[in-house]
């Protein structure tokens, strides 16, 4: 078991990531030495207001107008136009006076007064809309292609941060498997590591939350001692691996990669990963027949234990989950039921156990999406989807095309706003941004600014600065800070 599994390097993988944005600097962690960390500049210091973060990432674009921003519902009707469709559910009022999400949300709607609602987070313009670049841009914050390869967030965090509790992996990531993805695994590996800060700092992945202990223990029939035996001839090649290294700080990093993972093993924190001892009926809350559902459990388990950053995944796989191109209002119905039940209750159990205000909680996707319009009204792209003018079947009903016009963001604890409402979307197609728009940059600010990190916090590689924020000029949102 590693931290951080290798990227797989041949040729036609390469070529086909370059094709989609990312360059060859994102096929391996370069190496950097610890000296050469650029301190929080002289800025004053950041007082924090979270310790631990948690991504709950819709991975394929989930539409602001199916969820937390609902507009006009238009019932599906054989024959009717298109452009009347603006929402396919109908909304709900909220915990929040006058705020109304999706009627998909009835659970997550009872805990909205714990966060703030940006409504116009507006994805960048990369060109043609691809998935795998616009979730790197959001994971680090950086645009494809690059000469290094940026760390994305947990990575960042822990590096600055580094672990809350000895044995607790600092970054942890639930949910993402890379042998389903549809050709790109390559290109959803990169956007889930620590970039050029080295594997120590990359994430400890749990590919199923429901067989999470399988990561923290030996495999079914192997004892204990066997364990050992085999752990330590583990440790004698990964030495000799480790002795070829010329570079002192490359070979320290790997070595503690490799000791940070056993660590894991031997700490009380292990019994974190055991769903099983959850009881019944808070498990079966949580358990919503998917993943992610599980996932928030292990999450808040995880929280409990004492993780800095963990990112549950939806799980991108091209055309399924959130990636709705066809049949979109069938699939909005059970992706919501999907999601509703574990974020409110995570909200709620981490409230309850007094750990909310502590937690920062970010609900994410890359872009959302609209029936009609793909990119940004003032500055469309070719459209990927075909859609009727008159709709005759159900399956082009909801929303398809990938829209970059305004796209939802949620955040709860962690400091931030109760109740608060960020920004204001058009009612009337496009659905886009009217005031307070919030760029990439600016959200990653007041991200880290939560963590109490500078948007100029950042190390040197390749003998130039690289920042947390592009160009370490991040401005942070002072109105989501209550």
């Amino acid at each position: 078991m590693t931290m951080n599994p290798s990227i797989r390097n041949d040729a036609s993988t390469r070529r086909a990531f370059l094709r989609g944005g990312v360059t060859a600097g994102a096929l391996a962690a370069t190496g950097i030495d610890p000296a050469v960390v650029l301190a929080r500049r002289k800025n004053k210091q950041i007082k924090p207001t979270a310790d631990t973060m948690i991504l709950l990432w819709m991975a394929g674009g989930q539409a602001h107008t199916e969820t937390w921003d609902p507009k006009r519902h238009a019932p599906f009707e054989k024959g009717m136009e298109a452009n009347r469709v603006l929402s396919t559910v109908g909304s709900i009022p909220t915990s929040v006076d006058g705020l109304r999400i999706c009627e998909g949300l009835p659970h997550t709607a009872k805990v909205m007064h714990h966060g703030t609602l940006i409504k116009t987070y507006r994805p960048a313009d990369l060109g043609k809309i691809l998935h795998s670049r616009h979730q790197y841009h959001f994971h680090t914050g950086y645009v494809p292609p690059l000469t290094v390869d940026a760390p994305c967030i947990g990575g960042w965090l822990a590096q600055a941060l580094g672990p809350r509790e000895p044995g607790v992996p600092a970054y942890i990531d639930i949910g993402q498997r890379f042998d389903v993805s549809g050709g790109e695994s390559f290109e959803v590996k990169a956007f889930h590591t620590a970039g050029f800060l080295g594997d120590d700092y990359g994430p400890f992945f749990v590919p199923d939350p429901d067989k999470a202990t399988s990561t923290v223990q030996p495999p079914p029939g192997m004892s204990q001692r066997r364990f050992r035996e085999r752990y330590a001839l583990h440790q004698k090649l990964q030495q000799a691996r480790a002795d070829r290294m010329a570079d002192d700080a490359k070979r320290a990093r790997f070595l503690r990669s490799l000791e940070g993972a056993h660590e894991v093993m031997r700490s009380p924190a292990a019994k974190a990963f055991d769903l099983s001892a959850e009881p019944k009926e808070i498990y079966d809350r949580y358990n919503t027949s998917s993943r992610f559902g599980l996932g928030c459990l292990l999450a808040r388990r995880l929280t409990e234990a004492g993780a800095r950053f963990i990112e549950v995944t939806s799980e991108y796989i091209p055309f399924k989950y959130w990636d709705t191109h066809e049949n979109g209002h069938t699939r909005i119905v059970d992706l919501c039921r999907d999601i509703d039940r574990p974020i409110a209750q995570l909200v709620t159990d981490l409230d309850q156990r007094g750990l909310l205000d502590r937690t920062l909680i970010v609900v994410a996707t890359e872009f959302s999406r609209d029936m009609l319009v793909e990119g940004k009204p003032e500055k469309e792209v070719p459209g990927q989807v075909p859609q009727p003018a008159i709709i005759e079947e159900l399956k082009h009903y909801g929303m398809h095309r990938h829209f970059t016009g305004a796209c939802s963001v949620v955040m709860f604890g962690g400091g931030v706003r109760k109740g608060y409402v960020h920004g204001e979307t058009a009612d009337e197609r496009p659905c886009t941004t009217l005031s307070k728009p919030v760029v990439t940059e600016d959200l990653h600010a007041s991200i880290y600014r939560a963590m109490g990190i500078a948007a100029d916090y950042g190390m040197t590689t390749e003998k130039r600065p690289f920042f947390v924020t592009k160009d370490g000029k991040g401005k942070v949102i002072q109105e989501l800070f209550a």
